[in-house]
């Protein structure tokens, strides 16, 4: 005799929905949710998918949100507690080591699904926001430190940010030697927003914007 499924309270219901979206979103990309493959995902029926989520655009905004969030403030454990130029290099390599590659996928996705999903456009925007803002403290903290001289924090994060989207955006089609792209995205960076960001010691003698 078979054991009786468990029925679950709304909130447990939608946290679960939410987790076989969130894995899946991780697996496949934004592209890759569908009510039909998140309700597989989950093991209940598209029609309650559908009745949890407020829609499919909020439940793929609401992934979106969830997992670069997360990333965000792994990040922000990770390496903000560092405010030394070499630190700052690391954090750097960090994003382009191909071990966010998920991430970069669910990133990608959002950026062309979200020409047609408002709520995840406004995802996008507030999450750009989140990150930029993680950069410009990043880099002020080292002002702070006597580490950088950086006139304007928040465009240098926007040229930073420029810079990380394209090279994964490439790398996810395996456009470029994969190898070299560590050893020249920091020459680029110093090129780049040299006037914005001037490391001492990493780039020589403090020059003057």
């Amino acid at each position: 005799m078979s054991t009786p499924r468990q029925r679950l309270s709304p909130e447990e219901r939608r946290v679960q929905i939410a987790g076989a979206a969130r894995s899946l979103a991780l697996e496949e990309g934004l592209i890759g949710l569908t009510q039909r493959a998140v309700a597989a995902r989950a093991g209940v029926t598209g029609a309650l998918v559908a009745h949890y989520a407020e829609s499919m655009e909020h439940l793929v905004a609401e992934v979106f949100s969830r997992i670069v969030g997360a990333e965000l403030e792994e990040i922000r454990a990770e390496h903000g507690a560092d405010a030394t130029a070499e630190g700052f290099e690391k954090f750097v390599l960090s994003l382009l080591d191909g071990g966010r590659a998920a991430v970069t996928r669910v990133w990608v996705d959002a950026f062309s699904l979200g020409r047609r999903n408002e709520p995840l456009a406004e995802a996008v925007r507030a999450s750009s926001d989140a990150w930029q803002e993680l950069l410009a403290g990043f880099i002020d903290a080292r002002v702070a430190a006597g580490v950088f001289v950086c006139p304007d924090a928040s465009v240098a994060a926007w040229h930073l940010m420029g810079l990380v989207d394209g090279l994964n955006s490439q790398s996810l089609v395996s456009w470029g030697d994969a190898a070299a792209r560590a050893d020249l995205t920091l020459p680029l960076v110093r090129r780049l927003v040299i006037s914005r960001v001037h490391t001492r010691g990493l780039e020589g003698p403090e020059r003057t914007p």
